[in-house]
């Protein structure tokens, strides 16, 4: 009898094994989903191991992070104030018809919805406009890492022919001509100077205010363990695992703040895009791209660094099939410049209900909008 009960409970612990591993899950599946949750409900440092690979730069997921403003100190408060104002005047622009907010609508998540930004004269930029949400985390901005920090990034697209087309050199000199904003400069600054320094300075603090909000996720973190629902759960296990998306898409803001080449470098066709390599011109980081944060993803389609994929199900299918690789020519078999796909990238061979489950933990990283508007701009 003993031996009996001996091989039942070997047989249990095989069919558990076996559905945790499985996420083509069913109704006659709670066995899995039921202990998906017992160890989920668990702290993160006891969670599964994750499928991280050699090289990955890694950190547990966790709960959203806080700004780094001190919106309780009314001089810093003071500035965030001011660059809100200055975020949303049209009158940054040489035409005063765009503004930053243009781009990076709160409404919109601080996107702007398209496939790529169009600007002054109605020109196209070649890349994707990203979320402004917890911009602050991010080591280098814009796609391809060119500037290093918020006040540097802040003047490129008030200076760029094909975004805001500002006379960098006219700036302070058009805003000293509005009174209205001579009090503002004084709070935050302490005298009613304007100059391009201090007008960065504004725009980087606010942006560094700019958070998401919680989401289903956090809440699960927080011990409230009905906040994802069993797909969402699945969706997680199979995310840090099988799905191997915890590879770049890791700690609290889904980001390993890394650069990494997917395969859409368009290598000696019209679009190419090289990407870091533009900026470091190390064929190394030829075709990488900033790793974005996963939080309201599901809110900021189009996405990748061009726009390219306006649904969900062409990124997972793209991901299954491990991202496309370079057609590689007969005169580009010995280009020093010839793109390599980053290793992190493995075809997944994820079934339809598994990817379904992906999509819908990423459901769960949603918050919603934060309504941000200036009422009145300085006269």
């Amino acid at each position: 009898m003993n031996k009996i009960f001996a091989l039942l409970a070997l047989a249990l612990t095989g069919l558990i094994l076996f559905s945790f591993q499985s996420a083509d899950f069913n109704d006659d599946d709670e066995l899995s989903i039921d202990s998906l949750r017992k160890v989920y409900s668990k702290p993160t440092d006891q969670w599964p191991k994750p499928t991280v690979d050699k090289g990955a730069v890694f950190q547990e997921l966790g709960e959203l992070p806080p700004s780094p403003v001190d919106l309780k100190n009314d001089s810093v408060k003071n500035v965030v104030e001011l660059g809100k104002i200055l975020f949303f005047d049209p009158r940054l622009s040489g035409s005063n018809q765009i503004s930053c907010s243009s781009c990076h609508a709160p409404d919109l998540h601080w996107t702007d919805g398209r496939q790529v930004s169009i600007g002054h004269d109605h020109l196209a930029n070649i890349r994707n406009a990203p979320s402004l949400e917890n911009v602050w985390f991010y080591k280098r901005l814009f796609w391809d890492g060119r500037a290093t920090n918020l006040e540097e990034q802040a003047g490129s697209p008030v200076a760029a022919h094909n975004e805001m087309h500002q006379d960098m050199k006219a700036l302070p000199k058009k805003l000293s001509k509005i009174k209205g904003y001579q009090p503002y400069f004084k709070s935050a600054f302490g005298s009613k100077e304007i100059t391009n320094k201090r007008i960065f300075e504004s725009l980087a603090t606010f942006q560094r205010s700019i958070v998401s909000r919680r989401t289903p996720f956090d809440r699960f973190l927080a011990k409230d363990k009905k906040a994802l629902t069993d797909q969402q759960l699945m969706g997680l296990h199979l995310f840090r695992t099988k799905a191997r998306c915890i590879n770049c898409h890791n700690g609290p803001l889904f980001t390993d703040n890394e650069f990494h080449n997917d395969g859409l470098t368009y290598f000696g066709r019209k679009y190419e895009d090289l990407g870091l390599y533009n900026v470091t011109r190390k064929p190394e980081d030829v075709g990488k791209f900033k790793t974005p944060g996963l939080r309201n993803v599901m809110k900021t389609a189009p996405w990748f660094h061009n726009g390219l994929f306006p649904d969900m199900d062409g990124v997972m299918n793209m991901y299954n099939v491990g991202m496309p690789n370079q057609r590689v020519k007969a005169e580009q078999v010995n280009d020093p410049l010839l793109p390599k796909n980053d290793k992190l990238l493995k075809g997944l061979k994820l079934s339809i209900a598994e990817k379904d489950a992906v999509v819908a933990f990423l459901e769960a990283l949603s918050s919603p909008t934060v309504l941000t508007r200036v009422e009145q701009l300085p006269q």
